[in-house]
């Protein structure tokens, strides 16, 4: 993969899977948790493709496009999430909290979070199901990092 940023060859660096299973694993549990959270697995599935966009983790936006496609999700959908604000009625009110929500959350260095932000999401969600989406986009900010960090090949580059 070839990195526009620096000109140079983008390698894989390590198997941090194999490098440290008991952590994986511990990240692995919650993934679990959070599949039986309740939400709507769709719903999910967007703001860890949102939440993968905004960190720039290739391997994470090829994963979620992809499962987003086997779960029945529009193109045409699809490719309007990085502008989802600007997309009108194709997200539903509750997709929009949800996008919003992780937006704030993903970028908590720059927003802190306002009040508006959080009354916004409150207003959408139970207090669990916005715990629980909270620790869908605290997951998916780890796994970015690890992606990232270690150069994890996307499923359409290996192809």
């Amino acid at each position: 993969m070839f990195n526009t940023f620096s000109g140079t060859l983008m390698t894989h660096r390590i198997d941090y899977v194999k490098a440290s299973p008991a952590g994986f694993d511990a990240f692995g549990a919650v993934y679990t948790t959070l599949q039986k959270n309740g939400l709507p697995k769709q719903l999910v599935d967007l703001v860890y493709l949102r939440v993968s966009q905004i960190n720039g983790c290739a391997y994470c936006i090829d994963m979620h496009s992809r499962d987003l496609l086997k779960s029945g999700l529009k193109v045409d959908k699809l490719v309007l999430v990085p502008v989802w604000r600007d997309a009108g009625d194709v997200f539903a009110i509750p997709e929009r909290a949800a996008l919003a929500w992780a937006e704030t959350v993903t970028r908590v260095s720059e927003t802190g979070i306002p009040d508006a932000d959080y009354q916004a999401a409150a207003a959408e969600f139970t207090d669990k199901e916005l715990a629980d989406l909270t620790y869908a986009i605290a997951l998916m900010n780890a796994f970015n990092r690890f992606g990232v960090a270690f150069r994890s090949t996307p499923a359409a580059a290996s192809a």
